[in-house]
């Protein structure tokens, strides 16, 4: 028990409010109607990652220098860091909050570098005995990859059956080398191989093996089989030579056969596939345009991509689409004409109208179309509508038939690699449901959303400091070649860029709230924070100086 002080003159009080004695005896707690609760939230990068990484916990170990234990930390949530590190549209950073005081942090870059630096890790095979019900999945895109290495772990036998010579789908046949180099891919579908699954190449469902087989002989089956139908221009003459889907020319560079397009190049479409359709052109030797009927804003490419290939010296043309394609002395004549941008449409977007008397005309040696892709799913059809009269697939991405689940590009319309990933995350969820359900039942296919809380931030704390930049091949080096465009950060600037991170609504031990209480009623022990209620009188101080907004004031009572 604390004892009472008595000053004898003013001269003896001290100038400033400071206890001289314990004063343990006043337990003002009782003054309280406010109490502080400590509670991580909700980071809005994490909520706008659709594979739901924890990225502030990973930032934090980079920071430290922690890189293995930042690379098993992003493959809880994505078995593709080196991957997505390179290829993803990080929307992660569009929700950083960092970037409303200077830059948003280069997620994406630092994603790239762990896992660079820890190339040569591998995961380490599931112990224990191996589960008995067996997984056959259609497609190794990154959703069939994904949903592959998520069973694997929980020790599930898993087969991928793939049509093509080699893994990957769309990482290897449809984005360009100087994007996404094939040592990066071949690297990460060995790490899940590693894990036991088995990768069957040159098998097309439908024509090597039976739908119906697969589905009697495994306990469950996934389709991934992604996007790859391109979708036509609907106008006179695009079945003339020199008029080729934007995609086929990818696959055709991607797997190692010689292409001619000549010296001009036209590519009609403003999305990714338009994008490394026309720097892919560009490297083979020609002068190409970007043609898009609507205008930059409105283009669904990812922004970085489009900049990327305006540096490298394509040329675009906005407000413009093609009414027809003739061929005149070998070559292609494309009549165009001027669009303005009406009402808004479905998507959004203002729709495009045709400018009358606008009507014009470019020659070209070929045309690549790039409007977008359909799944092809006609051998689902024909072999599941002729039994039971079944549907192929409903809203949530499930077959009506038990067991065989619809996930990926096949079940949403052409996506990004990370959404494809969560698709397949939440597959191996729905099998797993489903596999452990005594009577077999149906399980839909849920992807996992975050949603983003409401953080309060003391930015006072936090200094102004440019974001690290990203160094790049110059442009006219790249034009002559496929090497990776983009450099990797060095390990400072990883760790200087990491340490930017605001780690929002994630504590991270500051000890500012202990610093500031006045009633000396916050402690830690072992990282965590104790709250005193018997001195705290909920001030507040605590949250007001938080500077990463994890304290909450609760009305005492509820």
């Amino acid at each position: 028990m604390g004892r009472a002080i008595t000053f004898r003159s003013v001269a003896e009080m001290p100038p400033l409010a400071i206890s001289l004695d314990d004063i343990s005896h006043n337990k003002t707690g009782s003054w309280r109607y406010l109490r502080p609760v400590y509670r991580n939230k909700i980071p809005p990068c994490r909520a706008g990652c659709p594979a739901g990484n924890d990225i502030p916990r990973w930032l934090a170990l980079v920071a430290e220098g922690r890189l293995t234990e930042a690379w098993k930390t992003i493959r809880e949530n994505n078995p593709f860091p080196g991957i997505t590190g390179r290829v993803c549209a990080h929307p992660c950073e569009a929700y950083c909050n960092r970037k409303e005081f200077d830059e948003p942090i280069a997620i994406a870059a630092l994603e790239r570098h762990v896992a660079d630096e820890a190339f040569a890790l591998h995961d380490e095979p599931p112990s224990g005995e191996r589960r008995r019900e067996k997984i056959a999945i259609v497609g190794s895109g990154p959703a069939g990859l994904s949903c592959a290495y998520f069973l694997a772990k929980q020790n599930y036998p898993v087969t991928i059956y793939e049509a093509e010579s080699q893994p990957g789908g769309m990482l290897r046949l449809g984005i360009p080398s100087y994007r996404l180099p094939r040592d990066v891919i071949d690297k990460e579908i060995d790490d899940i191989v590693r894990l036991g699954v088995e990768i069957k190449t040159g098998y097309r469902v439908g024509r090597d093996i039976d739908l119906e087989r697969l589905w009697a002989s495994y306990d469950a089956l996934f389709i991934a089989t992604g996007a790859y139908r391109s979708r036509p221009l609907g106008i006179p003459g695009e079945e003339l030579p020199g008029v080729l889907a934007g995609l086929d020319v990818l696959k055709a560079i991607n797997t190692g056969r010689k292409i001619s397009l000549g010296e001009r190049v036209l590519v009609i479409g403003g999305g990714n596939t338009a994008m490394d359709a026309a720097r892919t052109a560009l490297r083979l030797g020609a002068r190409v345009t970007v043609i898009y009927r609507r205008t930059r804003a409105e283009m669904p490419a990812i922004p970085e991509e489009i900049a990327q290939a305006e540096a490298e010296g394509v040329e675009f043309l906005f407000l413009a689409a093609p009414q027809k394609i003739e061929r005149v002395h070998g070559r292609l004549r494309v009549h165009l004409i001027r669009m303005q941008l009406g009402e808004p449409d479905k998507s959004g977007r203002r729709r495009p109208v045709p400018l009358p008397n606008s009507e014009f005309v470019l020659e070209a040696d070929a045309l690549l179309k790039a409007i977008g892709e359909d799944p092809d799913l006609d051998f689902l059809a024909e072999e599941l509508e002729t039994s039971e009269g079944i549907v192929i697939h409903n809203e949530r991405g499930r077959l009506s038939r038990a067991g065989i689940f619809l996930g990926g590009d096949a079940r949403t319309g052409p996506s990004t690699v990370v959404e494809a990933i969560a698709d397949g995350k939440a597959a191996s969820k729905a099998i797993q449901r489903y596999l452990r359900s005594p009577s077999r039942t149906a399980s839909a296919l849920l992807p996992e959303r975050f949603a983003p809380e409401k953080i309060k931030l003391n930015t006072s704390y936090f200094a102004h400091q440019a974001r690290v930049p990203v160094l790049e091949l110059p442009p006219e080096e790249r034009q002559h070649g496929f090497a990776e465009v983009k450099a990797p950060l060095w390990l400072e600037d990883a760790i200087v860029e990491a340490q930017r991170c605001f780690s929002c609504g994630v504590c991270n031990a500051c000890d500012n709230c202990r610093v500031f209480c006045p009633d000396v009623a916050i402690s830690r022990v072992n990282g965590l924070y104790h709250v005193n209620l018997e001195y705290c009188k909920g001030c507040g101080i605590c949250a007001a100086e938080c500077p990463r907004g994890c304290i909450d004031l609760i009305e005492e009572g509820r």
